[in-house]
């Protein structure tokens, strides 16, 4: 996708020039070849499974400890009380 900045009626080329980076940096171009200039490594199937599992259960337990009144809703976990089953 090119990016295009086209000079106006009686502009001068300095404030053209200038216009370009911000056109740049609205577009997002920078920002994705930012992310792919090093090769990162897809999840594997274990992995992303896992994680959903986890999630669910950090979802459970935090809905469990709002019901008690332990938590505030919006509130997050204390990291010493998280519980986490392994199968």
């Amino acid at each position: 996708m090119p990016i295009e900045v086209r000079r106006k009626e009686k502009e001068p080329v300095g404030s053209l020039l200038r216009r370009f980076p911000r056109r740049v940096q609205q577009s997002g171009v920078l920002i994705n070849a930012r992310k792919s200039r090093f090769y990162k490594k897809k999840k594997t199937k274990r992995l992303i499974k896992s994680s959903a599992l986890r999630r669910e259960q950090l979802r459970a337990q935090r809905k469990e400890m709002i019901k008690m009144g332990l938590l505030e809703e919006g509130q997050l976990i204390p990291k010493e009380q998280i519980k986490i089953i392994k199968k």
